[in-house]
């Protein structure tokens, strides 16, 4: 367990007015700020009423202080919990309070990372606090509740154990020629090792649903004027959004909504008509939906299904870059008389629907969902990108050392590439990560946690 010398304090509510708010205090000075807070340190770990007094001993709140003893906190270090009355004053005299008996003010997730410095959580459940926190939907808090009690984190851990095991049978087989038995042409070896990789492949599936559900993807709702685009985010976002009129040219800027599907985060971006401006405000616009259009993971390309593909969709189609995926909306149908549902056409899929009258909507809704691959979120843990890519060069490196053992026979070469594997996997939970990493996952949290 590292020791931290100095003391930090945050206001750990959030801003604004409530009917209680909270002042974390963590570190070895945790008691002697109590004392003189307080007037003595409370009981571990009994709640207990008290006037918090200001430097000449007149009271700032009355409230509930909580004492946390070394090692038996969240952070691993003396904890002191100051619970008062949520407004926004109060919360500022008692952290100012806290900070004039010798604390500083936290950084933001200073006090996860103490706990993650401390023992107290692996790395991926110091991020599902943040994920937990920050969660829109009831899905993305079970699964990241899934991820704060240690289900990703055992899963690495149990793949990391047969890594070692298989490092400590290659390497022995290494360093022990002489043995009679050959124990690399065991078959039962590259049995294993080809095991692992289906698990490793398996549990990035998982991630990969995990990875949905904290972060989503980006649609872009684009077409020229007067197609329907911005009745369509109306119709996703189930509000009036967006402004709609008859006139072509209405939306002028781009417009973004955040919808859910089965608690999985779509971001909907509904951009200007996509034509020669005629003004400059138009123009500016237009430049603004093509800038969008480049940075989402797929397009909705909205056409009028009266007129179907003019020349202006297929400019639309061919200016859109390299690989990018696009779903074509057929809107309208409640003019042009056809069915709702989803083919396969000229330009890819496309959903006919009517985003006046709803019609459609939930076939659209099903095909982003099917296009991701995404589950419903049921049973998942929550994961992020760094898990995806780790994950990703683990099973890379088991799978080049299996080919090595198979190929050429070379013991040598597997045990790099299990290490390397072992390594890589370390990374998730936090076992082997870097200073510049912890900076960067753990200054996105909120202050106070």
């Amino acid at each position: 367990m590292t020791s931290s010398t100095d003391t930090i304090a945050a206001v750990a509510t959030p801003p604004g007015r409530g009917g209680v708010g909270i002042v974390r205090v963590s570190g070895p000075k945790a008691d002697k700020i109590a004392e003189a807070l307080l007037g003595a340190c409370p009981h571990p770990r009994h709640a207990h009423l008290a006037s918090f007094r200001d430097e000449e001993g007149a009271p700032i709140d009355t409230g509930i202080a909580l004492y946390f003893p070394a090692p038996h906190s969240f952070t691993g270090e003396s904890v002191l919990e100051l619970h008062g009355h949520g407004g926004p004053v109060v919360m500022d005299r008692l952290l100012q309070r806290s900070l004039s008996l010798g604390a500083r003010l936290a950084r933001p997730g200073e006090f996860s990372e103490r706990a993650f410095l401390n023992g107290k959580l692996d790395l991926v459940q110091a991020e599902a606090v943040a994920d937990l926190i920050e969660t829109n939907s009831v899905q993305g808090a079970r699964s990241a509740m899934r991820s704060l009690q240690g289900e990703f984190s055992t899963c690495i851990r149990e793949l990391v154990d047969r890594l070692i095991e298989l490092r400590m049978y290659v390497e022995s087989a290494i360093d022990f020629p002489e043995e009679e038995i050959d124990f690399l042409a065991d078959a039962s070896l590259g049995l294993r090792v080809h095991a692992l990789v289906g698990d490793l492949a398996e549990l990035q599936t998982q991630a990969q649903q995990g990875a949905l559900l904290r972060d989503g993807i980006t649609v872009v709702i684009a077409g020229q004027p007067n197609v329907g685009k911005s009745r369509l985010l109306n119709a996703l976002a189930g509000r009036e959004t967006a402004i709609v009129t008859e006139l072509p040219g209405t939306t002028r800027d781009v417009l973004r909504e955040q919808i859910l599907i089965d608690g999985m985060p779509v971001h909907v971006i509904d951009t200007a008509g996509l034509r020669e401006g005629e003004d400059v405000v138009e123009r500016e616009g237009v430049r603004r939906a093509w800038l969008e259009i480049e940075r989402a993971d797929r397009v909705l390309l909205v056409v009028d299904d009266r007129a179907g593909y003019t020349s202006v969709e297929e400019r639309i189609l061919e200016r859109l870059p390299a690989g990018l995926a696009c779903s074509v909306i057929r809107n309208k149908i409640d003019l042009s008389g056809a069915s709702p549902g989803v083919d396969t056409g000229p330009h890819g899929p496309e959903i006919r629907l009517s985003a006046l009258t709803g019609c459609g909507i939930d076939e659209l809704r099903g095909h982003l969902r099917q296009l991701v691959g995404y589950t419903g979120g049921e049973g998942t843990f929550m994961a992020r990108r760094r898990h995806l890519d780790a994950l990703q060069r683990a099973e890379s490196a088991v799978a080049e050392g299996a080919r090595c053992l198979e190929q050429q026979a070379a013991g040598e070469l597997l045990a790099e590439e299990l290490r390397i594997a072992q390594q890589t996997l370390g990374e998730i939970t936090g076992e082997f990560t870097s200073d510049d990493l912890l900076g960067r996952i753990f200054s996105s949290f909120c202050i106070g946690k």
